[in-house]
């Protein structure tokens, strides 16, 4: 299982569009494929940084994924929503792998 972490820069006069933006891949990223952990908005600290985090099995299948996604309406109309109202400001992805497993049992 790899792990994708999507870390945003927006605009932080626009963080009303990136939360809609954010609910909109609640919907689309699982029914094409992937774990979606969540999307995170800025809260305190920095009000430029946010972040989107789900897990995939392997790189295949992430490509498969991005196939479906980019043919999924509402991906569709989510990409087009972040170009036309520009709170993106950067994107970057960070591809990990879980190293801590298996976690121990709480006591």
């Amino acid at each position: 299982m790899l792990t994708c972490i999507i870390r945003y820069h927006i605009d932080p006069t626009k963080k009303a569009q990136f939360q809609d933006y954010a609910r909109n891949w609640g919907q689309a990223i699982p029914r094409c494929g992937a774990d979606l952990i969540g999307y995170y908005a800025p809260h305190e600290g920095s009000s430029t940084l946010a972040y989107g985090i789900y897990n995939i099995e392997s790189m295949a299948a992430y490509e498969a994924y991005r196939a479906r996604l980019a043919n999924d309406p509402l991906g569709r109309e989510n990409y087009e929503f972040a170009m036309r109202e520009k709170f993106l400001l950067r994107e970057d992805r960070t591809w990990l792998k879980l190293a801590s497993a298996p976690h121990g049992a709480k006591e």
